[in-house]
């Protein structure tokens, strides 16, 4: 079978000799050519070129973000997405339980490509911007934000980058005030419409775990899944109880963040729109990549849209 391997140089744990093994490895099994991202968006014209040119499968050695944007350049075709250790988190391979050695990692996705071991799969869309694990509204995206400010810094340290800057941004760089949006849930079968009102950050899951603190998994949303629609987690207070009983409530049982007064889930969903409560606009990410500020979003879930090869 014919694979591209695209790789990003610049992403955290990507080395010229892990290329280099990666690629030995998958072209023991496959006609295997690579390409390098070199921009922003790069990835998704790549990996769409590559469907259109008749590869079977692109494996994405980097982090998260370039592997949304190959994921986007897939979505609706035949050609599978395979993931690969390449960043600093690495939520989706994680959670799809890929081995953290890239060279096992890519050996197993290789494997699985042979044996057909390759699934259809959801992801969600946020006006217009797809995301495989979630979507993150508020003071989520202003402390990706703060992450993204330290590049070189988050390539030797991640995980107390992303601790500092939640800090940070708490203390400093997001505004308490008051809330910056509310959350509008059409009607289902089984619900009413529902409007959220007074909501300081929600986050959209498309998979659960949200994220990874190391190898240890924070689950915000236990019902969201890769074959599941997308669910929501709103907060409608914002106090240093509610965040840090909920961080570590994610670590653990999930009894606090299921029960705290303030904490609104929904899962099962199809559709949600957010609208900001003023002129003021509202920081938004995909999949850990800081998309700017709006003043709405329009979330949908695209099911069964993107061949997924299994570890």
């Amino acid at each position: 079978m014919r694979v591209l391997l695209l790789v990003n140089a610049t992403a955290s744990s990507v080395t010229a000799r892990k290329r280099v093994l990666v690629h030995k490895t998958l072209a023991a099994q496959h006609q295997t050519e690579v390409a390098q991202t070199t921009r922003r968006g790069h990835a998704t014209k790549l990996a769409r070129a590559a469907a259109n040119d008749g590869f079977d499968a692109v494996f994405v050695l980097a982090g998260d973000g370039t592997l949304n944007e190959a994921a986007d350049g897939l979505v609706g075709t035949g050609c599978a997405l395979g993931a690969l250790p390449g960043g600093s988190t690495n939520v989706y391979a994680q959670t799809l339980g890929t081995p953290a050695d890239v060279v096992g990692a890519a050996d197993a996705l290789a494997r699985s490509l042979s044996t057909g071991n390759v699934v259809s799969v959801g992801v969600g869309n946020a006006s217009g911007r797809r995301f495989l694990f979630h979507c993150g509204i508020g003071f989520d995206a202003a402390v990706i934000r703060r992450v993204e400010r330290h590049g070189e810094l988050k390539r030797l340290a991640p995980h107390p980058v992303y601790v500092a800057s939640a800090f940070a941004t708490w203390f400093r760089h997001f505004d308490r005030s008051g809330p910056g949006f509310d959350i509008e849930l059409p009607a289902r079968a089984d619900c009413p419409a529902e409007r959220i009102e007074g909501v300081y950050f929600a986050i959209v899951s498309k998979t659960s775990p949200y994220t990874y603190l190391g190898s240890r998994p924070i689950h915000v949303a236990p019902e969201a899944g890769i074959e599941r629609s997308i669910a929501l987690t709103a907060f409608t207070r914002i106090d240093v109880i509610t965040l840090l009983g909920g961080a570590a409530s994610a670590m653990a049982s999930g009894r606090f963040l299921r029960a705290r007064h303030g904490i609104v889930h929904r899962h099962g969903l199809e559709e949600l729109r957010v609208r900001s409560r003023s002129e003021a606009r509202f920081p938004w990410q995909v999949d850990g990549d800081d998309l700017g500020d709006t003043d709405e979003l329009d979330i949908t879930h695209e099911p069964a849209c993107l061949r997924l090869v299994l570890p």
